[in-house]
């Protein structure tokens, strides 16, 4: 599942140098080409699953039942090995990672977790001494901050989703298993990366969870799935799914890959953010939701049918306006959390987010650079004056967010147990208008190119105002 923890202070220790011992892995080859299809997100997602189609799997499988994909496919396993791989963890150790914040190290005992991290700075040769003699699980979080093809990988699934991707990748060694059954509140794509992996899946307690919880043996009963695991296979399940998972004895290790997506996405998530501003545009106009509650209805001597009744018909009438379109829905947190806490674009350079290209000019034909991560919201004001709330359009981008900080808990993403406060508009990731740009903002995301002088605004100076804000920011250039 995501890992969105705060990094805390530690004492720094040195790192040891010992290599953990890998007996049967062959390493494969640095540049293994990649069998995935990078031109677009749908193409990425498509090529994940194949031979299995995007539309079967979002029918059959997505959100119902579990998929194995069986793939005997040697260049496959080489660049699935390629992503993530025990070794690599010597020359990680040296850039400073901290138990708890960047990895952890546990072993399931008697049907409980056993959570073996020291204090501080992970030493190499601790760690190694960890997995060889203890038979600890590496559980390692979220690699695409250090790997940059997972960077690459989990971008274009972000974009594909339309929701945070996140991902861990668990080592463990052989007669040996890491966690105890669980469930968790996300989709689960496991990908196997070196070794086998043995897996026991059951049917869900609570489908389509929203929590991460253990399940005791006796409770999950017989598996509906037993799955070994190989490399270049995949691996999918629903939130909600109870697993649990081990390396078989005669492999010498395991190491998987685990991509989680839909924390927090569902209708219920989407109604919760919503319906605030659906209700608080409808007050504008409605006198009956503006006329005030009986009495001492908070003290409860309210009648409580007549309120329920009250609350029924109001929210009929609503449903009424969605449904002959006379009320649009805003997201406003779930749209800022995902546009503020996603990967940026995949790039070999910060350069690629700067202005590009020439100035633009009311002559000129322009399009906007990166729309898979552009989005706009229409939220209040937040100038403080004396005059009526007023909303505005906020065009919000990732382009500078940080991959190192990618799922980590910056950003405002603390834990998730914890209540957010109301956060005011964040334009430090985007840029801000008028109402009255809506129409001409959208124009340029559906557009596959534009004329300026087409832009529905009143004026020359608003159109090339608009053009060259969205251009100094990096998300329009000239054709």
């Amino acid at each position: 599942m995501p890992k969105k923890v705060k990094a805390a202070a530690a004492k720094r220790r040195s790192s040891g140098d010992q290599e953990i011992p890998s007996k049967q892995r062959k390493a494969g080859p640095a540049d293994a080409p990649s069998p995935l299809c990078f031109s677009s997100p749908a193409g990425l997602f498509e090529s994940l699953i194949h031979p299995l189609g995007t539309d079967e799997f979002f029918r059959d499988y997505w959100e119902k039942k579990p998929l194995h994909l069986q793939r005997s496919d040697p260049g496959m396993a080489a660049y699935y090995q390629s992503l993530f791989q025990l070794s690599d963890l010597k020359s990680l150790c040296s850039r400073g990672l901290e138990y708890a914040r960047d990895l952890n190290v546990c072993r399931c005992v008697g049907g409980r977790k056993k959570v073996l991290n020291k204090a501080g700075r992970v030493s190499h040769s601790v760690l190694s001494r960890d997995f060889v003699q203890n038979k600890a699980t590496i559980q390692f979080h979220q690699p695409q901050r250090f790997k940059d093809e997972l960077w690459r990988i989990q971008e274009k699934l972000e974009s594909f989703f339309g929701a945070l991707v996140g991902s861990n990748v668990y080592m463990t060694p052989q007669a040996s298993q890491g966690l105890p059954p669980h469930y968790d509140d996300v989709e689960v794509f496991i990908l196997q990366l070196e070794g086998q992996k043995h897996w026991r899946l059951y049917s869900p307690t609570v489908p389509l969870a929203r929590e991460y919880s253990l399940e005791p043996e006796e409770r999950i009963g017989s598996p509906t799935h037993d799955i070994l695991l190989k490399a270049g296979d995949l691996l999918y399940f629903p939130r909600g799914t109870i697993h649990q998972a081990d390396t078989p004895v005669g492999v010498d290790h395991s190491t998987h890959l685990t991509l989680s997506t839909y924390q927090n996405m569902s209708w219920g998530d989407w109604l919760l953010d919503v319906f605030p501003s659906m209700l608080f545009d409808t007050m504008s106009t409605s006198r009956g939701l503006r006329e005030g509650v009986p009495r001492r209805l908070l003290l409860g001597s309210g009648e409580a049918r007549d309120v329920s009744g009250r609350l029924a018909g109001s929210l009929r009438a609503l449903a009424d306006q969605l449904e002959t379109g006379k009320q649009e829905l805003r997201s406003a947190h779930m749209s800022r959390d995902f546009i503020s806490n996603r990967l940026p674009p995949y790039t070999d350079s910060q350069q690629d987010f700067t202005p590009s290209g020439k100035i633009p000019a009311l002559e000129d034909s322009v399009r906007m650079r990166f729309k898979d991560h552009t989005l706009i919201t229409i939220e209040p004001s937040q100038d403080r004056t004396d005059e009526a709330t007023q909303l505005e359009v906020f065009v919000l981008h990732s382009l500078k967010n940080q991959r190192e900080n990618h799922m980590m808990g910056e950003g405002g993403d603390d834990d998730d147990d914890e209540e957010e406060e109301e956060e005011e508009p964040d334009v430090s990731r985007g840029l801000r208008f008028p109402l009255s740009h809506l129409q001409a903002v959208r124009q340029l995301l559906l557009a596959e190119r534009l004329a300026v002088a087409e832009l529905l605004l009143p004026s020359a100076s608003d159109r090339l105002g608009l053009v060259l804000a969205l251009w100094t920011e990096g998300l329009l250039e000239v054709c």
